[in-house]
């Protein structure tokens, strides 16, 4: 096939990149070239690209689309005016960009991490908001969207209290949400479970580096290659059933409270997939590829 991986204008000098992970774009370049494909990684926002030439349009690591919400949303627009088929598509890929979907899941039943609602031009008062999500030692305030942890606070009620003037000038400019912060994340660790066609693939634990609370790789956060417990497992196949049909790639996050897998992320646009951390995934992710990349009409 002729692919095109989706990335950034920024990737050739990205912060989210770091010495001792390998660019995950680069791997896996490599890897469909060396499978008879022919691959090039595209920007997103470069106009002068022609997406119709392409037979599989995949979304790897757009990270700027967050901070240029608009006009990606323009962008998905002109491809489905164009007829070219995105992996994953653009329905999932408009409804996972804002994290109201997690209040979408939670309405479905789904165990997600107690979360609040703070529509932009809202009124915050902290106080309410920490009586709101069960007096918390701390929570966690974070753009609706947003990723790589931009503009994300984790704060005790009286740092939120001095921070109230801040955070109602961000307030101000778009939603945001408030999340209990779960102390298991430094003690225990976050899990990633990574699906390739809509099958588990892989899984990995993420743990803080000391004295932090954000397990991204680029933040300084550990990565271990362990298999996922039978409940969380079971947990993350029936989010991905319900909610990822479709995708050639889902990332499931959630962390384990008092025995109960809660989510805390369905990663469906850009999420680093850990593929380094498993031989085997990169044959399922070419066979994903091959998969549904004719389902979508992109032959």
């Amino acid at each position: 096939m002729n692919i095109a991986l989706v990335s950034y204008a920024g990737r050739t000098s990205s912060q989210y990149a770091v010495a001792t992970v390998e660019d995950e774009d680069t791997l896996l370049e490599r890897y469909l070239l060396g499978q008879g494909h022919q691959v090039t990684i595209e920007i997103w926002s470069d106009a002068a690209v022609n997406w119709q030439q392409y037979e599989a349009v995949v979304l790897k690591s757009p990270w700027d689309y967050f901070d240029r919400i608009a006009e990606f949303y323009a962008w998905l627009d002109s491809l489905e005016k164009l007829g070219v088929s995105l992996l994953n598509p653009t329905a999932v890929v408009r409804w996972n960009a804002d994290k109201r979907y997690l209040l979408e899941m939670a309405e479905a039943g789904v165990s997600v991490v107690p979360t609040q609602w703070l529509a932009r031009g809202s009124s915050l008062n902290t106080a309410d908001l920490f009586a709101a999500l069960g007096a918390p030692e701390r929570i966690i305030i974070k753009p609706a969207v947003s990723g790589g942890a931009k503009n994300t606070f984790a704060l005790t009620a009286a740092e939120a209290a001095a921070k109230s003037p801040e955070l109602a000038e961000l307030l101000a400019e778009e939603d945001f949400l408030a999340q209990p912060f779960l102390p298991q994340i430094q003690t225990q660790g976050e899990w990633s479970l990574v699906y390739l066609g809509g099958t588990f693939s892989h899984s990995v634990l993420k743990t803080p580096k000391s004295g932090d609370f954000r397990v991204q790789h680029y933040l300084g956060g550990g990565i271990a290659a362990l298999p996922a417990p039978a409940s969380v497992h079971q947990a993350a196949d029936d989010t991905v059933r319900r909610f990822a049909a479709g995708c050639l790639y889902a990332r499931v996050d959630g962390v384990v409270v008092d025995g109960q897998f809660l989510l805390m992320e369905l990663e469906l646009i850009e999420p680093f997939l850990y593929l380094a951390t498993e031989p085997a995934s990169w044959a399922r992710y070419e066979q994903a590829l091959r998969t549904l990349a004719p389902l979508k009409g992109t032959h």
